[in-house]
């Protein structure tokens, strides 16, 4: 029977509850349960994939195609599991099946309600996520604060989960702050209490607290937060600030935390294996070298709007020793005229164009492309930074001068990116995105295939423009290699270029597959050749 570990969070946002989360579910992991993870969003957008990345932050995408909250993107790198539909639902999600089923008249004619029809969609969403992954144990993270009008169903639903299952079945965990007031100099539990307070007023007594704290939070305070929120004191847990966020599962370990929630569902605590997370946290103490990488984007104001492709870089980082610095260049900023690019990458040893949608910033985007294929820097494109490599390549290499994409110009006369590039292979995707895994067969001989050591991989894509195949001959005449196709649909999946140090870029996202442990291919090889670039400045 598949256990439930529910966790909320109190008093403010930003708290870490998605951290929580996923060093929980590593550390149950450790001791060899099957687990998989949720995320509910309170919002009313049915997905996070129409929002503005500035307001939001990146949407991550599972390999079935689901694009979420980038807070299943930390869940996936710390529990190394991919994750599916099942695991991001939003109150848009909810409402939208509730009325689907109410038009249809499933409901019999039933008023419809919070209660029993919203909660119970919300149950099923839970449900189905152990159904169908067959999970010891489902860590489903509640997003917002307790409090918030937008989360209340789910409060609920959840305390009718707690009921229906059992306290053996179900454990709640409160993400909360424990602040420290300088000028008395003491940690006030008051927050924690009142938002404690908040939740059982709601049905729901927590299992144990996760209190966030500049430091340990010691015994006196950890009795007085049992006293007053019912929780027994060795079900306090203080959740310290740290320079390295992987102590954070070891620092939860060393106090007992997963097995507190073993204990509770009856479960036997294995012994846990985490030499590997060990060796990782002692890598990243003892990094001794440092490299800069130019992420050259629209979104940079927001750093989380790329926080998988920053991490993908830090883990890349991590396997040559090196700390990964990114020099977060604003595409638009080099669209001026009196911009000088020698300045803006002057101590950057590789150059990357990732993900994005719309005209805004290409022009710019395409300068620091020119700039990397001119210099001989290394440069990684990932989606638009592939479309936009092909365009710069067509312009200036095979003096296509007015040739661009269908996205920046419908009525373009040499569109070598195309939304229907090749009639036969996306008759089937019309105008929406291509979304999740999707085959690459790798031609031989060409850098993807050195990088990958295989001629079959498997990818995530979110984009909705292809490689207009009609350019191919011309483009691969002048130079451009085609190392990537997807051979159902005869789309380009990776272009790359000869008589360069390294200058690759794909159609597909290989930041959603890195690892801390394991770095994905693309990503360890451009930052391999980027160290290799600054070695030749020296």
């Amino acid at each position: 029977m598949t256990k439930y570990v529910f966790v909320t969070g109190g008093v403010v946002s930003g708290l870490g509850k998605g951290i929580t989360a996923s060093s929980l579910a590593l550390l149950l992991k450790s001791r060899g349960y099957k687990v998989f993870m949720q995320k509910f969003d309170p919002y009313i957008n049915v997905d996070p994939g129409t929002m503005n990345p500035i307001q939001h932050g990146e949407v991550f995408v599972t390999y079935d195609g689901c694009e979420t909250d980038l807070d299943l993107g930390h869940y996936e790198r710390f529990i190394d599991e991919e994750l599916n539909y099942t695991s991001n639902i939003t109150s848009g999600k909810i409402y939208s099946s509730v009325i689907e089923k109410e038009r249809r008249g499933d409901y019999l004619g039933a008023t419809v309600q919070m209660v029993p029809h919203v909660t119970n969609e919300i149950k099923n969403k839970v449900y189905e996520a152990g159904n169908v992954t067959g999970a010891d144990i489902v860590i489903t993270e509640i997003g917002g604060t307790v409090g918030d009008i937008e989360s209340q169903s789910m409060i609920e639903a959840l305390r009718q989960i707690q009921y229906e299952k059992g306290s053996d079945n179900t454990f709640f965990v409160h993400c909360t702050l424990v602040p420290y007031i300088y000028g008395s100099n003491e940690l006030k539990t008051k927050p924690t209490q009142n938002s404690v307070r908040d939740l059982r007023n709601m049905g729901i007594r927590p299992d144990a607290l996760v209190c966030r704290a500049p430091f340990d939070t010691g015994i006196n305070i950890k009795k007085k937060l049992s006293m007053f929120c019912s929780v027994p004191v060795e079900n306090v847990i203080d959740s310290i600030d740290v320079k390295n966020i992987y102590e954070i599962p070891i620092n939860y370990y060393n106090q007992g935390f997963d097995e507190i929630v073993l204990k509770q569902f009856g479960l036997p605590i294995k012994k846990a294996n985490l030499d590997y997370w060990k060796k990782l946290i002692k890598t990243v103490d003892s990094l001794k070298d440092e490299i800069e990488i130019a992420l050259v984007g629209k979104y940079v104001e927001l750093h989380d709007a790329y926080i998988s492709v920053a991490e993908a870089l830090k883990h890349a980082g991590y396997k040559y020793n090196y700390k990964v610095n990114i020099n977060w260049v604003d595409s638009e900023s080099l669209e001026k005229d009196d911009v000088n690019l020698k300045e803006v990458f002057k101590n950057s040893r590789g150059i990357l164009v990732p993900g994005g949608f719309g005209t805004r910033g290409t022009n710019g985007k395409m300068k620091a492309i020119t700039y990397a294929r001119t210099n001989k820097i290394p440069y990684l494109g990932i989606c638009l930074g592939m479309q936009l490599a092909v365009i710069e390549f067509a312009r200036n290499v095979l003096k296509l001068e007015d040739a661009t994409s269908t996205e920046f110009d419908s009525m373009c006369k040499n569109p070598v990116i195309d939304l229907m590039a090749d009639q036969k292979s996306v008759s089937n995707m019309g105008g929406t995105l291509r979304l999740g895994n999707y085959e690459c067969t790798l031609v031989s001989d060409t850098l993807a295939s050195k990088i990958y050591g295989t001629n079959k991989i498997l990818e995530r894509h979110r984009h909705r423009y292809e490689f207009n195949n009609k350019y191919r001959e011309e483009l691969e005449s002048k130079g451009l290699v085609i190392s990537g196709i997807n051979d159902a649909n005869n789309l380009v999946e990776i272009v790359e270029l000869k008589n360069h140090p390294f200058f690759i870029a794909s159609q597909f996202h290989p930041e959603f597959k890195s690892r801390p442990t394991r770095p994905h291919p693309l990503f360890d090889a451009f930052v391999g050749a980027s160290i290799s670039n600054s070695h030749e400045k020296k």
